[in-house]
């Protein structure tokens, strides 16, 4: 049973900033109060920027519009939830354009790390740039444009052959299907993979589902990573999704030292139906609830420690003390 929650005032942000003409005034947000001891150095594996575009222009081929989410907006809210790192994923509404990646990290300084977007036209000197920036793996979005198996598998051999040489790891945002049918490649990888959001599997569909089978045998071999995150965006279960607390406790069970966690904030909403250029609402996500029913799926200490802190310092190249972390 999840224990009564107290509720806090926090804001998201002030101000109000233009969008094609639309206000972003952002509301005062109201978080459950995180009710756990988050250890020190916890990071938060998962979050979007969205700059200014008069700064930062989307890509003209982007399907959705979201609303803006600055470096001080996401600080306040990690302030709230006790988070003192961050992995900032460049969204595919930027393309392969890593400014505003670039940009955040910078204005949160040691406590940041990236993942970047790339294609053939990125240059070794443009990787090398980034590395030194504190980006640690480049992002393979397989929901739209590469959903048959036979493409995904050549974008990730082409992508794992360009990073072979980089201590970078491929980040992977694709459905279970794809996830079985990369399963072999991904065996005999020779970077890290890691898998956004349960590897998309479904909660309804249960530990029996065939992409989740394949993840995790993916996960136990230890050549994958995978994300207990976004889980809102897979369950019909709100607001606790116990299906995918049910997923979740599998994965961990498989291989703890491979398990990863992020808030997904600002929840981004690139399903609303709306046109690309229309402003599409982020979805309302409680981040500390969230983070709470990251401790009711990890009651143990020493297993929090190991997803929200060590897992993470390992794979993104973190430092090993918690000196200069997130405290703007």
């Amino acid at each position: 049973m999840l224990s009564r929650r107290r509720l806090i005032g926090g804001s998201v942000a002030t101000g109000a900033l233009l969008y094609g003409g639309v206000s972003l005034a952002q509301a005062r947000k109201t978080y459950t109060r995180v009710d756990f001891a988050v250890p020190p150095g916890a990071c938060d594996c998962h979050v979007h920027i969205i700059g200014d575009p008069a700064k930062y222009p989307l890509s003209s081929a982007r399907t959705y519009t979201p609303p803006i989410a600055l470096p001080a907006q996401l600080a306040r809210m990690h302030r709230a939830l006790g988070i003192q790192r961050v992995v900032i994923v460049t969204p595919s509404v930027y393309g392969t354009d890593n400014s505003v990646t670039l940009w955040a990290m910078s204005e949160l300084g040691a406590s940041a790390r990236g993942i970047a977007v790339i294609d053939e036209q990125t240059s070794e000197q443009q990787l090398d740039a980034m590395q030194r920036a504190g980006v640690r793996g480049a992002r393979l979005n397989l929901t739209v444009s590469a959903t048959d198996p036979q493409t995904a598998r050549q974008r990730f051999a082409a992508l794992e052959r360009r990073l072979s040489s980089r201590n970078w790891h491929v980040q992977m945002f694709t459905s279970p299907d794809v996830v079985a049918a990369l399963k072999d490649a991904v065996l005999s990888s020779s970077v890290p993979v890691v898998f956004d959001h349960f590897g998309g599997a479904r909660g309804e569909l249960g530990v029996t589902q065939p992409g989740f089978v394949a993840l995790l045998q993916l996960v136990e071999s230890g050549k994958a990573y995978v994300k207990i995150s976004g889980a809102y965006r897979l369950s019909t279960q709100a607001p606790n999704f116990e299906d995918m607390g049910i997923l979740a406790r599998a994965l961990i069970a498989a291989r703890a030292d491979r398990i990863l966690w992020g808030t997904d904030w600002p929840h981004t909403n690139s399903s609303s139906g709306l046109s690309a250029t229309a402003l599409s609402p982020a979805i309302s996500v409680d981040d500390a609830h969230m983070l709470n029913l990251f401790a009711d799926w990890v009651p143990d200490k020493t297993l929090r420690q190991q997803i929200l802190v060590d897992n993470p310092r390992r794979l993104y190249d973190f430092p090993a003390t918690v000196a200069g972390l997130l405290s703007r």
